[in-house]
């Protein structure tokens, strides 16, 4: 191998070390549950720490080490099992908050699978972007907003650290739960939201009308007789008995059109629009019955309550 070959690894690998460094200093230990502890992600000065909500298994006596080597106590801000995203607290105000990425991942880029799962300091593992998604939607059929998918190993302890590019700059936050093969990367943008969500709220809320439905073609005369262009809808296959469908009045065959004035042509549709401050507020929903367009008002239940 000639000097300059030699010298140009030398190079490569320097600067990989240098953003698993760089990033660091970001990284801490989430010790919360009997195992071994994971990884979390400084999110703001002023104490936030991002980490996977499946690796904090239990509500209080969770610690948090920080790079420096302090131990402290953490509570827990909010939980959102759907993106695997908990955010916790400790009394920190001038912590390091994770360098972001200048520039976004794109499929062949490099990346690092940083973590710092316990007393042995800083871990690392090496990939490459193999996929950028958009929306899908968990096997809870909790829709997640985009993800990222590298083969950079997520060894033992790394959920709910973060994914960094070759300058150490933080891509997103690892989860071994939420891919079928292997985990996959919520982007940082994504959880800024589930951020903001959670530290105002603590949850994010997900609502449900109690019914089975499937989406249905209209056909061209019926969408003539009503002067409507939507081409699917929602049909009721079941009325969950003493449920906010029922409640409202909705019976087996009735086709939703809409709900607060948002056409729904599927059931993922549906769920999206029933997320948020829509959740336990009177709202109106448009359907077919018999043929005629009907109107109804439906007060969506907390999912889980």
């Amino acid at each position: 191998m000639s000097d300059t070959t030699t010298g140009a690894l030398a190079s490569f690998s320097n600067a990989l070390a240098d953003a698993v460094e760089h990033s660091g200093a970001s990284v801490a230990t989430v010790n919360a549950r009997r195992r071994m502890p994971a990884t979390g992600i400084v999110w703001a000065a002023d104490g936030l720490i991002v980490s996977a909500n499946h690796v904090v298994e239990r509500d209080d006596d969770i610690t948090i080490t920080l790079a420096d080597g302090s131990t402290l106590p953490a509570t827990i801000l909010g939980r959102d099992p759907g993106s695997d995203i908990v955010l916790l607290q400790v009394d920190r105000q001038d912590l390091t908050p994770a360098p972001r990425a200048v520039e976004s991942p794109r499929p062949g880029h490099i990346v690092l699978a940083v973590g710092r799962p316990g007393k042995g300091g800083l871990m690392a593992s090496l990939g490459v972007v193999s996929l950028i998604g958009g929306q899908w939607r968990n096997n809870d059929g909790i829709n997640i907003e985009s993800f990222i998918r590298s083969d950079a190993a997520m060894l033992p302890g790394f959920s709910g650290g973060p994914l960094v590019d070759s300058a150490g700059g933080v891509l997103g936050m690892n989860s071994s739960t939420l891919g079928r093969r292997g985990g996959l990367t919520i982007p940082i943008t994504a959880i800024d939201k589930v951020v903001s969500v959670l530290r105002s709220h603590g949850k994010i809320r997900r609502g449900f009308l109690g019914i089975g439905a499937q989406s249905v073609e209209l056909n061209a005369g019926l969408r003539s007789d009503l002067g409507i262009d939507q081409e699917r809808a929602l049909l009721i296959v079941n009325v969950q008995p003493a449920g906010p469908a029922e409640q409202s009045g909705l019976l087996i065959g009735d086709v939703i059109l809409s709900i607060g004035g948002q056409p729904v042509a599927t059931v993922e549709q549906l769920q999206d629009h029933l997320t948020g401050d829509i959740v336990g507020q009177p709202v109106d929903i448009t359907l077919i019955r018999g043929g005629a367009l009907a109107n109804r008002q439906i007060t969506a239940s907390e999912r889980g309550s």
